[in-house]
């Protein structure tokens, strides 16, 4: 009898011990990770304002422009990359009195002969290209001023640059033993990259 007792007690710490280390509940989300940013990682003061502003209204204005613009806040400068001159006029063709937004740089494009008129909003211009799009009777407009003007997104055209840039092969330490990245080189050929470490008749390879 004890024994039986015994036997049915040890069988029911058993079953309490194994709902305790059951695994995750899969149902109420237990293995859902958000793994996207929640904050920019830069320190530039500028950047940060502009995330306090887009916070605001992404929460307040019931629109999801602002909040399109707040994640591409976030994101580091290699997933913001820069648009051209030549690519901001093709794809503002035939949109007259937009407003092109880019979270990023607008860089010069020599190969673009006549800049049309446009209203650009990014982050950053170069010199040379807010030059071009003042002379030819547009304007360079902040964030800010856009939250003003668009808080809801009206009238605009939201452009990215292309990531897959040629600056992005370059990134990383070229010549390092299992890297792929490429080395800047005067040219490809017979002559270049071929001497020590390149190749076990000069010293070593990798």
């Amino acid at each position: 009898k004890l024994f039986n007792c015994l036997l049915k007690a040890f069988s029911l710490e058993g079953e309490d011990h194994a709902d305790s280390t059951m695994g995750i509940d899969l149902k109420a989300g237990g293995r859902e990770k958000k793994n996207g940013r929640t904050e920019p990682k830069t320190e530039n003061p500028y950047i940060r304002l502009l995330v306090k502003l887009y916070r605001f209204l992404s929460r307040r204005v019931d629109s999801n422009f602002n909040k399109v613009i707040l994640k591409r806040l976030y994101m580091s400068k290699q997933h913001r990359p820069p648009i051209s001159l030549s690519r901001l006029a093709r794809n503002m063709k035939d949109k007259e009195g937009k407003i092109a937004v880019v979270v990023g740089t607008v860089t010069n494009d020599v190969r673009l002969l006549e800049v049309p008129k446009i209203s650009v909003c990014a982050l950053r211009f170069t010199d040379s290209a807010r030059t071009r799009i003042v002379k030819a009777g547009g304007e360079c407009i902040t964030f800010d001023q856009l939250a003003l003007r668009a808080p809801k997104g009206g009238n605009t055209v939201l452009l990215r640059g292309p990531k897959d840039r040629e600056a992005k092969k370059h990134f990383g330490a070229a010549g390092v033993p299992g890297s792929h990245t490429k080395p800047y080189v005067r040219s490809k050929g017979r002559k270049f990259e071929r001497a020590r470490g390149r190749r076990k008749s000069r010293g070593f390879k990798v």
